[in-house]
């Protein structure tokens, strides 16, 4: 019965410093965004429905992805790598297309994954595919923050 008092006060106390140091890890740099985020931070469309006016202060890039999709699941870390590469500066978010088929059909997406890129002032660009991360740095660095 001793022993059994020490294991559970020897896991009562190391669990909850595992937790802190799960959530921690957790912690993801790519937000999702659905309709409602999207129309707030990014494009109004339903307001704006001619004219591109982009929410957001800072330039963002978003990925239109799918769970089930293998290039997907390809990019998302190079993705998470690079929101924290450029926090602050940049801004990543991913769009499920299987969540949030309205968004996908306004912006004509047949193939994922597509990318959006939005400079703070301008007009988007896109590209579908999975692509490199010396890709995404290049446009980083030369459209959407003009270095």
């Amino acid at each position: 019965m001793k022993i059994y008092n020490y294991m559970l006060m020897f896991a009562t106390l190391f669990i909850p410093v595992g937790s802190i140091f799960a959530q921690a890890g957790s912690a993801d740099t790519v937000a999702v965004l659905n309709k409602a985020a999207f129309l707030e931070k990014i494009y109004n469309y339903e307001k704006h429905p001619k004219e591109w006016i982009y929410e957001g202060n800072l330039p963002c890039i978003i990925d239109f992805y799918a769970d089930w999709c293998p290039p997907c699941k390809k990019v998302a870390p190079v993705l998470k790598e690079l929101a924290s590469e450029y926090e602050g500066r940049v801004i990543i978010y991913k769009i499920n297309v299987d969540k949030e088929k309205e968004l996908a059909k306004a912006f004509g997406i047949s193939s994922i994954p597509t990318f959006l890129f939005i400079p703070a002032k301008g007009n988007p660009q896109s590209a579908v595919g999975v692509l490199p991360r010396e890709s995404f740095v290049k446009v980083i660095e030369e459209f959407l923050l003009h270095l």
